[in-house]
């Protein structure tokens, strides 16, 4: 599988007449424009804005990610497919490539599901401050796959939150390299199994639970009392199930009921001009909100243990399930604003 990336590095498989190589200049000069004009002296240091870590985030970046996620290539990423298989390899190119590091010598970990096939999770590290507890940010990778040779591309669940979760990674670890240290290590994880059981993220507590988890800075066990969050996000380029008819442009956060996170999310939405609708239960129904938090989702194990964990999503569209959930189905344009809001609120919150 690493050959093969090696070989076509997917984006030009998908588009051979990619002109990345004329963006280096462009990228070059904005990130020196963006280091210049988005920090402040304090005591002879600079600390750049959070802002600096946008010019990173492309339209058309994100297109090819999620074409590729959901393309022929990764057959629906069904787990324990050669689709999966090739899916699991990009995420570990893409984790190494953003500078994430190998937790216990290595980026997946195997695991077995319930119906007896092979899946895994795959993990990075982000060094935050050596003596910080930690933060885990998930995002579930797999889908139907191929079902009577009918591909189930998986856009909106849950290619969209797998391509979050790797540009947040990539913002936050841009803001390192700027010279911005933060309390928290974070844990980056893609989960595969979500389909079957939560066996993934169960797999992943398990081996938080055990002891079988090791921060590669400083050679300790995470333990549970060290977590201070986790963050999940299932489902966020859908617009077709909106808070109010009519407006696509909104996110949906779930926590625990204490309000953990929601004045930091409303605070962020504000500050940076983002204009999201923002909802904090499931369309109002209590029942429903419950049940999404605690039972259907990959939060569900650290909720079920008590750690404080929030769910990102932009709800359950009709398209779920279904082969109509496919590329054309995302607004890249709000898809975007909700990974910016998401990256905020999690440099806020650490």
């Amino acid at each position: 599988m690493d050959s093969f990336l090696d070989k076509c590095k997917y984006k030009h498989l998908l588009y051979p007449n990619d002109p990345m190589p004329k963006k280096i200049l462009s990228l070059s000069i904005a990130a020196l424009f963006f280091f210049i004009s988005g920090t402040h002296a304090a005591g002879g240091n600079y600390t750049p804005s959070p802002r600096n870590a946008e010019y990173i985030v492309k339209n058309e970046d994100l297109r090819l990610d999620l074409a590729f996620l959901t393309g022929p290539y990764c057959e629906g990423r069904g787990l324990g497919s050669k689709g999966s298989a090739l899916a699991k390899t990009w995420l570990i190119q893409r984790f190494r490539e953003t500078g994430l590091l190998k937790m216990d010598g290595c980026y997946a970990r195997g695991f077995t599901a319930p119906s007896g096939k092979t899946g895994h999770n795959v993990i990075g590290f982000l060094p935050g401050s050596p003596g910080g507890g930690y933060v885990i940010v998930g995002a579930h990778f797999d889908h139907i796959g191929i079902l009577e040779g009918v591909l189930y591309p998986g856009a909106d669940s849950n290619a969209s939150g797998v391509v979050a979760m790797l540009c947040i990674a990539k913002m936050v670890r841009e803001m390192n390299r700027l010279g911005r240290t933060y309390g928290k290590n974070i844990i980056f994880v893609a989960f595969d199994g979500k389909g079957m059981s939560l066996s993934g993220s169960e797999a992943f507590w398990n081996t938080i639970e055990e002891g079988r988890l090791t921060d590669p800075v400083t050679g300790r066990t995470v333990t549970k009392d060290r977590i201070s969050m986790m963050v999940n996000i299932d489902q966020v380029g859908g617009t077709d199930a909106p808070l109010t008819p009519g407006r696509s442009d909104f996110l949906i956060m779930l926590s625990d009921g204490s309000g953990m996170g929601k004045s930091n999310l409303a605070a962020c939405n504000a500050q940076y001009g983002l204009g999201l609708q923002l909802g904090f239960d499931y369309y109002g129904s209590k029942d429903f909100t419950k049940l999404f938090f605690r039972k259907v989702s990959d939060q569900k194990w650290f909720v079920e243990h008590k750690v404080p964990s929030i769910m990102f999503t932009s709800g359950i569209t009709m398209n779920n399930n279904k082969p109509a959930d496919n590329l054309s189905s995302i607004n890249i344009g709000i898809f975007k604003k909700r990974i910016f809001l998401m990256y905020y609120w999690l440099v806020r919150s650490i």
